[in-house]
């Protein structure tokens, strides 16, 4: 299987505004460990279903989880591919940033510095 790595700019920022909310990081956290209902991610907050499920509709939009319907309910899964994307992409940062902090140090290294 063949991942696409590179992310559009429209879905970097999805990726970003998904996890910039402590909520909806920790409901990613918990899809990963196994797929569960809306209705039981919501009794774990102090907020109304409403808004959880907007929190889980933006991770959804950001293409974090996947939602299914079985019966009446709702299901909830995080998607590892998506999430190897994220991934990659947060990697491409830290070259870049080890990068440029080992250009400093070689700058640093010079003789008369």
């Amino acid at each position: 299987m063949v991942v696409e790595t590179e992310l559009s700019d429209d879905e970097t920022d999805r990726l970003f505004h998904a996890l910039a909310a402590a909520t909806r990081r920790d409901i990613l956290r918990r899809t990963v460990a196994r797929e569960q209902s809306v209705s039981a991610l919501a009794a774990e907050y102090d907020m109304s279903f409403a808004a959880v499920q907007k929190h889980v509709s933006v991770l959804e939009q950001a293409g974090l989880i996947v939602k299914r319907a079985e019966g009446r309910e709702r299901l909830v899964r995080a998607d590892p591919v998506m999430i190897a994307r994220a991934r990659a992409l947060l990697g491409r940062y830290e070259d870049l940033w080890r990068a440029r902090v080992d250009r400093l140090d070689a700058l640093l290294a010079e003789p008369g510095n």
